[in-house]
């Protein structure tokens, strides 16, 4: 599975805002990601198309989460940000290898989306969040 940047980028960012204490300008979260501020910016239209997240302006203003982290699945974030990646395989066109399409569909692809489904939409940004970072010694 190939995650886009966008999907990357939107992961990144719905991390950096779940462990703010406050709301996050985009410019707060390019700058600390070091990200385009511009790509961003469509990458959190998208989120907020998607309700994951909301925005106020003003000097207190910023990006916000509108749920609990635990409410909020790596599904949700990729499935507002990657277009792509929850398409249904698409028929070639041709009638004599529709027995075969059929099969593939049903043995195979329709599988795999349910498995990776299952798996992304059991992820949720408060494990991602507390999760300790590895190789941490302490004395």
């Amino acid at each position: 599975m190939r995650i886009s940047t966008k999907g990357r980028y939107g992961l990144a960012a719905m991390l950096t805002i779940a462990n703010a204490s406050k709301p996050l300008s985009a410019l707060e979260i390019s700058e600390s990601l070091a990200l385009s501020k511009i790509y961003l910016e469509q990458v959190f239209s998208m989120l907020k198309k998607a309700q994951l997240v909301e925005s106020n302006k003003g000097s207190l203003g910023g990006y916000f989460l509108p749920r609990p982290l635990e409410e909020i699945t790596v599904l949700e974030i990729l499935q507002a940000t990657e277009l792509a990646l929850f398409e249904p395989t698409g028929s070639n066109g041709s009638t004599v290898a529709k027995a075969l399409e059929v099969t593939l569909e049903d043995k195979v692809y329709s599988k795999i989306d349910k498995c990776l489904k299952e798996t992304l939409g059991a992820i949720t940004l408060k494990e991602l969040v507390n999760r300790p970072a590895e190789n941490m010694f302490y004395i």
